[in-house]
């Protein structure tokens, strides 16, 4: 294996030259992103600067491709069917010009690449999606109750407690 193979002219391993480039690409990512999948359907908010003003557009698809997962600069492919015309654009996910990327559903699909998608239409793929929104919500209304639950308990006397 090639655990230990130096340059002509270096004195670094191979295992530690690929460590520096993992801890140099982790220390440029800006911000913290979700783990992105081939078939998640995700908006994608982008700063357009038209003139002299910036405005914020949307774009909305499916996943076809994540390139560079451990890169600084890793990029996915979106795509999206508008008026009939497939859509794509290639997303670098940590470029400053992206302002958040939030991620709507999550299909289950068993291929990293999903370039056949591009000759099918969309009801034939009939994809399983697991809707991320709703589990949000319900995860909102109970830490809510839990909390009520708290305030209940650390407002009753001690005294009461032990009463009962």
């Amino acid at each position: 294996m090639r655990d230990n193979i130096t340059c002509p002219g270096r004195s670094v391993g191979f295992n530690a030259m690929n460590n520096k480039l993992l801890d140099f690409n982790t220390s440029k990512k800006t911000a913290e992103m979700p783990v992105f999948r081939a078939g998640d359907v995700v908006k994608v908010f982008r700063k357009i600067i038209e003139g002299g003003k910036e405005r914020t557009q949307i774009f909305e698809g499916m996943i076809i491709a994540v390139k560079g997962k451990q890169s600084s600069s890793s990029m996915i492919t979106v795509r999206k069917v508008s008026n009939g015309i497939g859509v794509e654009i290639v997303v670098p996910i940590q470029s400053p010009a992206i302002e958040k990327i939030e991620l709507v559903k999550r299909a289950k699909v068993r291929q990293s690449k999903l370039y056949f998608v591009r000759e099918r239409s969309a009801k034939s793929l009939k994809m399983k999606y697991t809707d991320l929104s709703a589990p949000a919500k319900d995860a909102k209304k109970k830490k809510e109750e839990v909390a009520e639950i708290v305030e209940e308990v650390v407002e009753t006397p001690a005294e009461e407690v032990k009463a009962e």
